[in-house]
């Protein structure tokens, strides 16, 4: 994994929608500190200030004051603002301009306990036909090895290859119990429901070595969920497709014709 691009703050960037989310959580954070500083204050003068000492008695009934009110409503509309003005707009311009299917490169993935499996389509672009009875232990898939589709498909675990500067779209599934699809490095992260196909996109602005995590407690074997994200070069990928493609499939060599007897002359 290339640790040098993780620093001690947020991971590095390398999608195309990062920034605006990036933004999002520093303004949340200094919003935050300037809440937990300006608290922190209230909190030290008020022990200093109300503190026991002779000739003042206690008071129980609340104290009205006009400064906790404008306090309290700039609170408030900072909230709504973080919410309606900064959140919804970055998740609505996310879920709202997906990328052109016929650009972009579509991968299926399936969750399990405890791995991820991926699903690419091959040269062909197209997806074979699978089948929930197929799964196994050599086909974490369930691909239908009869599907003409799939002779050329690819299947990873634990192994995720995308190239950079394009559209990837994901679907996402699960085969068992919730998992969440996290990469920092791309900004996105996405639970898996049983019984659901999620799509998710993103594209990358840089190759390099990442880490796919699952930020969901799935079970016992939690910390092993865990994927290598290797971006690549066009170059490069179109390599890994053509090293990784399954070999073609010889045609069945025809029946060679059977000798029979010369029917004996009368």
């Amino acid at each position: 994994m290339d640790e040098t691009k993780y620093g001690w703050w947020l991971p590095v960037d390398v999608s195309t929608h990062g920034a605006k989310i990036d933004q999002l959580i520093a303004v949340l954070h200094w919003f935050m500190l300037l809440l937990f500083v300006g608290w922190g204050i209230f909190f030290v003068y008020c022990l200093w200030q109300y503190r026991a000492r002779p000739g003042h008695l206690a008071i129980y009934a609340p104290v009205k004051a006009i400064a906790t009110k404008y306090i309290e409503a700039f609170v408030v509309v900072v909230e709504v603002f973080l919410l309606f003005g900064l959140s919804t707009p970055v998740w609505l311009a996310y879920k709202s301009q997906p990328p052109d299917e016929s650009k972009a490169l579509h991968v299926r993935l399936v969750a399990e306990q405890f791995a991820w499996n991926f699903h690419y389509a091959g040269k062909d672009r197209k997806f074979g036909r699978t089948d929930l009875a197929l799964i196994g232990g050599d086909n974490p898939v369930g691909l239908d090895p009869d599907s003409a589709e799939g002779k050329d498909d690819i299947v990873t675990v634990n192994q995720f290859h995308f190239p950079v500067h394009t559209p990837v779209i994901l679907d996402i599934s699960t085969k068992d119990v919730i998992h969440s699809f996290n990469i920092p490095v791309l900004r996105v992260k996405q639970d898996t429901i049983p019984g659901q196909r999620i799509p998710v996109w993103f594209e990358a602005t840089d190759t390099g070595h990442f880490e796919l995590g699952c930020a969901q407690l799935c079970g016992l074997g939690h910390y092993r969920m865990r994927a290598d994200v290797l971006i690549d070069t066009p170059e490069d990928f179109a390599k890994w497709e053509q090293e990784n493609a399954p070999p073609p499939q010889e045609a069945p060599a025809a029946a060679a014709p059977e000798n029979h007897p010369a029917p004996e002359k009368k």
